[in-house]
């Protein structure tokens, strides 16, 4: 058994963490693109603010740098490459290949060759003074995402759908779950103070702000087929919250989370399964509506708890005691 769970334990956090590489490109990626845009210092020092705010880094970034104004530069390179911050992309790339490398032999071998050569590559791509991130951070990016893709892509066409399927497929829509809430929580907030500095009649800030968000999570053209309409907030956060047919959304992750989960236990009065099912229902029959007269704020952190108690609970029941 402890072999079992060992096991399961390396795969859940390699979907994980290689999840967590592409997220963080991704919300790079928009606050890299939003600040070629002309705007007030204010209001960009706030979006590499809540940057660091989403993946709670900015007490690590405040002692690393010890300085009150926020660099641009210096948030990229922090989350990018500094192997001393957990969360950085070429730390995320490393533990999923580590975790692989743990469990070789419960994977295919282009599961194996796709994480072992991403890491390789990342480590060409980043070190060094000529770092190519630094030529072109959007190109870069899309690389991240392209090898996320591509992982997720050899998982299902490779792998036998056993027990070792189901907690790579569960680590990575936790993780998923996790970073959209965040994200929702934090451009939210930070798109609602940059429009208060602003004329209210911007429309051109607003809708890109909008878009912005919704290319982060690969919504843009998700928006315009489900809504046909102008990019209202509260159908953003419908779209990313409540829409069960929305890849990236807190309902489609739980949806996925949950059929994973009865896959692998057969207690019907397993713990995990039961908050991660009150969890679904509740998103299941939650209206945008009452969610925006409740507080979006307030709901998205009692969303996060529990999706962290979720992650805790399926350490207890199934894997070995958590190091990460």
């Amino acid at each position: 058994m402890t072999m079992l769970s060992r096991t399961a334990d390396h795969l859940f956090w390699m979907s994980r963490y290689t999840e967590r590489a592409e997220n963080t490109a991704r919300m790079l990626d928009v606050n890299y693109q939003t600040s070629l845009l002309p705007q007030s210092n204010e209001v960009a020092q706030a979006a590499w603010q809540g940057l660091l705010s989403i993946s709670e880094l900015k007490p690590a970034y405040a002692a690393k740098y010890d300085g009150v104004n926020i660099n641009p530069s210096e948030v990229m390179d922090f989350m990018v490459r500094d192997e001393k911050n957990p969360s950085s992309i070429i730390s995320c790339l490393q533990n999923a290949r580590e975790n692989a490398r743990a469990v070789r032999g419960s994977l295919t071998t282009e599961v194996w060759e796709t994480q072992n050569q991403t890491y390789l590559e990342v480590i060409r791509m980043l070190r060094g003074k000529s770092a190519e991130f630094k030529r072109d951070p959007a190109q870069f990016f899309e690389w991240v995402k392209f090898r996320s893709h591509l992982s997720r892509g050899v998982t299902l066409g490779t792998m036998l759908q056993d027990e070792s399927f189901h907690f790579l497929r569960m680590g990575t829509f936790l993780e998923r779950a996790d970073n959209t809430a965040r994200l929702v929580d934090v451009k939210f907030h930070a798109v609602e103070t940059a429009l208060g500095t602003v004329n209210e009649k911007d429309q051109e800030f607003d809708f890109y702000h909008w878009s912005a968000i919704l290319r982060s999570v690969s919504g843009f053209e998700v928006y315009r087929k489900v809504y046909r309409d102008v990019i209202k907030p509260e159908l953003v956060a419908e779209l990313l919250i409540l829409r069960p047919d929305m890849p990236r959304s807190l309902l489609g992750c739980l949806n996925e989370v949950m059929s994973n989960l009865a896959m692998v236990t057969s207690d019907p009065q397993s713990e995990t399964l039961r908050r991660a099912g009150k969890l679904r229902a509740d998103l299941q029959f939650s209206r945008i509506n009452e969610i925006l007269v409740t507080g979006l704020h307030a709901f998205l952190t009692q969303f996060l708890d529990r999706v962290n108690e979720i992650g805790a609970s399926i350490s207890r029941e199934f894997l070995v005691p958590s190091t990460h």
